[in-house]
C-alpha cells in the first residue's frame, strides 16, 4: 500500500475469477487427408497464404477440417425453432484478409457452401447460429467445447 497526501493506495482483487475454458476436441475423422473440396475451400480463403498459415500447420489444418467435418451444419429453418435470433449472412463481412477480391456467393447452394470466406463465430463458447438470406436455411457453428 502507498501513502500519498494523506490518501493509501493499493491494490484490490476485485476483479472477476477466470474460468478456465475445456479443451477443444477433435472427432477421429480430423486423421483423415483433406478431401479435394476442403482443400479448395481453403485455397479460395487464404489463397497465396494457405501453405503459409494452413497447410504447413498441422494444430491449425486440424482445426479447420474439425470444422468443416464436425461443427458446421446446414439446416432447413423449419428444423429450426431460434432461427429468428439468429444473424443474417448478409451481415456478416467476408475474411478477405488474404483475398482481398473475395466476393459473396450470388446464390447460396448448401452442398458449396465455403465459410471459411466469411468471418463467422467459429470459437465462441456456444453454438452460433446464422440464417441465411433469401432461403430456407440456417448455419449452425458447433462449439469446439461441445
Amino acid at each position: 500500500m502507498l501513502f500519498m497526501g494523506g490518501l493509501a493506495i493499493g491494490q484490490t482483487n476485485s476483479s472477476p475469477k477466470k474460468v478456465p475454458v475445456p479443451l477443444a476436441v477433435f472427432d477421429d475423422n480430423v486423421s483423415a487427408p483433406l478431401t479435394l473440396k476442403e482443400r479448395n475451400y481453403i485455397i479460395e480463403a487464404y489463397g497465396d497464404y494457405a501453405e503459409q498459415y494452413v497447410f504447413s500447420k498441422p494444430q491449425m489444418l486440424k482445426s479447420i477440417k474439425q470444422l468443416l467435418r464436425n461443427r458446421i451444419l446446414i439446416e432447413k429453418k423449419s428444423n429450426f425453432e431460434k432461427r429468428n435470433e439468429a444473424t443474417k449472412l448478409s451481415e456478416v463481412p467476408l475474411f478477405n484478409n488474404y483475398v482481398p477480391e473475395l466476393s459473396r456467393d450470388e446464390l447460396f447452394d448448401p452442398r458449396n457452401f465455403n465459410p471459411l470466406k466469411y468471418q463467422l463465430e467459429f470459437y465462441s463458447l456456444e453454438t452460433k447460429i446464422y440464417n441465411v438470406d433469401g432461403s430456407d436455411y440456417v448455419i449452425l457453428i458447433k462449439s469446439q467445447h461441445q
